[in-house]
């Protein structure tokens, strides 16, 4: 009833040769219209535009059409030439025989819904429908923040995304060892998490609107030490010797070392000790009969502690060495010079030449 009482009150040329003093109304910003016109009186199909472009709405036309006025719902945005709505995004771009087209520019989600043309024609007014739809790209509104956790305990992350159409939320874990997504849903749960779990988590929101946006959540798993490698080693005395413990633990572990029940120190004479991440070295710069023997390294952090044993021993391996006189020959079990006279080494050719005759 009110579309027609406002055709009724536009003159019989739709508005188009003046602009008449209309009182402005309010009105909710248009939507976007993208494809082609359609045939009188029948306005442009439902369309689907993306958050902040401008679009167009059209109308075909006639000559016999002799009002014309586009309604967003309840609201008048245009009626002929003249604006009753006072968003300054709608705009009239098109009032002629054959076309009847407004834009609105800076497309929201709240501009979504149906817009309506309307003409009269020889006294029967017509209307047009089109619904319009706001496309909006995701987005990563709440996510879990970065945790430490013990390993065996639960973890629970949370991702929520917003667009529309509302996107599709995925989890999955960035490790080389990790194959495809471990979750499609806004939760993800870890039941008795392990070491091999922890590292970046990612989650993904996507609705084919606009490319996929992603964020990542740090979960470090903390464990007591392990000792991975702790190898005895054989040096002779007066030779630098190197007893090396590795261990993995989070967070690192602390090292100490031991020989016998008796703690060492760094800067002990004759001894270095280095603590790395993961791994200690305790170096021995010259070798004395005194540090042969048993040591233990200790590896710890707040959640637990673990050691292993080692012996730094004289190497035994005996070779001949430069000449310090007849028959000299290194011991490598107590490092003596001996001599052993030259005789054995002149045994073998003697034996050969008396083959000969």
């Amino acid at each position: 009833m009110c579309v027609s009482i406002l055709l009724a009150a536009l003159p019989a040329d739709g508005g188009r040769r003046g602009s008449a003093e209309r009182r402005p109304q309010p009105c909710p910003g248009g939507v976007p219209v993208r494809s082609g016109d359609a045939t009188f009186p029948k306005a442009m199909d439902n369309v689907t535009v993306r958050q902040g472009e401008s679009a167009t709405l059209r109308c075909s036309v006639d000559n016999r059409v002799t009002r014309v006025a586009w309604l967003n719902r309840s609201s008048i945005l245009y009626a002929g030439n003249d604006k009753w709505c006072l968003d300054p995004r709608v705009v009239l771009l098109a009032n002629t025989k054959t076309q009847y087209s407004i834009q609105i520019q800076d497309v929201d989600v709240y501009d979504e819904g149906p817009y309506t043309c309307s003409v009269q024609t020889d006294n029967h007014p017509k209307t047009s429908r089109v619904h319009l739809i706001v496309q909006v790209s995701p987005k990563i509104t709440e996510i879990s923040s970065d945790i430490s956790i013990n390993e065996g305990g639960n973890v629970s992350l949370t991702c929520i995304a917003t667009g529309r159409p509302d996107p599709t939320i995925t989890w999955r874990h960035i490790s080389p060892k990790a194959v495809g997504f471990i979750s499609e849903d806004e939760y993800l749960e870890i039941t008795g998490i392990t070491r091999e779990q922890s590292g970046e988590y990612e989650c993904s929101a996507s609705n084919d609107v606009a490319a996929p946006v992603v964020q990542r959540v740090k979960v470090t798993v903390n464990y007591p030490p392990y000792i991975s490698d702790a190898k005895s080693t054989g040096v002779p005395v007066g030779q630098k010797g190197i007893l090396l413990c590795e261990a993995s633990a989070v967070p690192s572990a602390d090292f100490q070392w031991y020989k016998d029940d008796k703690r060492l120190a760094e800067g002990q004479k004759g001894l270095k000790v280095e603590n790395k991440a993961f791994f200690s070295r305790l170096t021995f710069f010259n070798v004395s009969e005194q540090d042969y023997g048993n040591y233990t390294c200790v590896a710890s952090n707040q959640l637990g502690n673990t050691n292993a044993s080692m012996i730094l021993y004289e190497e035994t391996t005996t070779a001949l060495t430069p000449w310090k006189g007849p028959g000299a020959v290194h011991d490598g079990n107590n490092g003596a010079w001996r001599r052993g006279g030259c005789a054995w080494l002149l045994a073998l050719p003697l034996a050969q030449l008396a083959r000969q005759f």
